[in-house]
């Protein structure tokens, strides 16, 4: 784990890519990413299609590769206090998911892999998009965190 950010980022490679997005656009993205006023600990680990679909399986119950889970770190409320960072947890990101998709979608590799950590860190945060209202608030402000480094919307048809 190499502290560089307001995120200590814990990145494992399960699958590699010709390009992968580098350890310093990663930690840029968390960095973002990160709502809260306190510093934070984040692993994300990149898979293929066979660990994210076991995963999505045992964990969503859904039987296949999915482009990101997010395992939000659940400890003790009394426990969380005394920490002097937040423990958010893990995100396991499908390599060849992501690939595939921005490809289909004509979106910019990196781009979209800036979405999907983004994504993901906002679920650790406690965001989600199960109604259509907290669906709505969350990308909006994925929207947002994206702008600030340039990249569009992503929920723009691009093809």
């Amino acid at each position: 784990m190499v502290k560089s950010g307001k995120v200590d980022l814990d990145l494992q490679y399960a699958e590699k890519s010709e390009e992968p997005p580098s350890r310093d656009e990663f930690q840029q993205w968390v960095d973002l990413a990160l709502i809260k006023d306190k510093p934070a600990q984040v692993s994300i680990r990149i898979v293929d299609e066979a660990e994210s679909q076991s995963l999505n399986h045992q964990y969503r119950g859904k039987d296949r590769p999915t482009n990101i889970l997010s395992f939000p770190m659940e400890l003790p409320e009394d426990v969380s206090k005394e920490l002097d960072m937040l423990m958010l947890g893990d995100l396991v990101i499908c390599l060849p998911v992501v690939e595939n998709e921005a490809r289909q979608q004509g979106k910019d590799l990196k781009s979209h892999w800036a979405h999907m950590v983004i994504h993901g860190m906002l679920h650790l945060q406690g965001y989600d998009h199960i109604s259509a209202s907290d669906a709505e608030a969350m990308e909006s402000l994925e929207i947002k965190l994206l702008q600030k480094i340039n990249i569009n919307n992503p929920y723009l048809e691009t093809t």
